[in-house]
């Protein structure tokens, strides 16, 4: 059973995905054995393979795709073909209803000064974050992941930085607690 699917993403970014020379495309096409053919004026890629479909990597050339549509970088989008990362997309327009002014509004509070909003987040958390659009889009491991929507959805909603910085905080550090105890666990075993 052979794999054929089309995703679409935003024009401005199929450079971003063919890359120099073609080697985003090529990375794309080897790790994920997918065949991708890209309309650069439509935005349209076509994701194919030949054969049989047994395992998940056409799923994660098509995740891989979006995240580089959602304003990632192929380097932070490729970071999906390993381990438990995943993609999440926030969409902006939940919280701010359909005003641009608002939703600009929250895209600032997100990113914060110089970007450095946006940066605490990320180290706080270990993802990755884009926002890209109407969208703040979130790359990482599921309880990080989590730890991260609560964050935008805090600030997006109003609450101060420190207050969500600190709850950040807290949370790292129960989960190093709770990452300790279990080593305590194991070496009494």
């Amino acid at each position: 059973m052979s794999f054929e699917k089309i995703v679409r993403i935003p024009v401005d970014r199929v450079g971003a995905l063919i890359g120099k020379s073609g080697k985003v495309k090529q990375e794309i096409e080897k790790s994920c054995s997918v065949k991708l053919n890209i309309d650069g004026e439509s935005g349209e890629i076509e994701i194919m393979t030949e054969g049989n479909v047994e395992d998940m990597q056409p799923f994660k050339a098509m995740e891989v795709i979006s995240a580089i549509g959602r304003g990632f970088s192929p380097q932070n989008a490729m970071k999906l073909m390993t381990g438990d990362y995943l993609l999440h997309v926030i969409d902006l327009r939940d919280f701010a209803g359909k005003s641009p002014q608002q939703i600009e509004r929250i895209k600032g509070r997100i990113i914060g000064e110089g970007g450095r909003a946006r940066t605490n987040m990320e180290n706080l958390t270990n993802t990755n974050i884009s926002v890209y659009g109407k969208t703040v889009s979130i790359i990482g491991e599921p309880h990080q992941i989590k730890m991260a929507i609560a964050a935008i959805t805090s600030i997006s909603n109003g609450s101060r930085h420190g207050v969500v910085y600190g709850k950040l905080e807290a949370d790292r550090r129960r989960q190093k607690m709770d990452r300790m105890q279990l080593w305590e666990k194991k070496e009494d075993v």
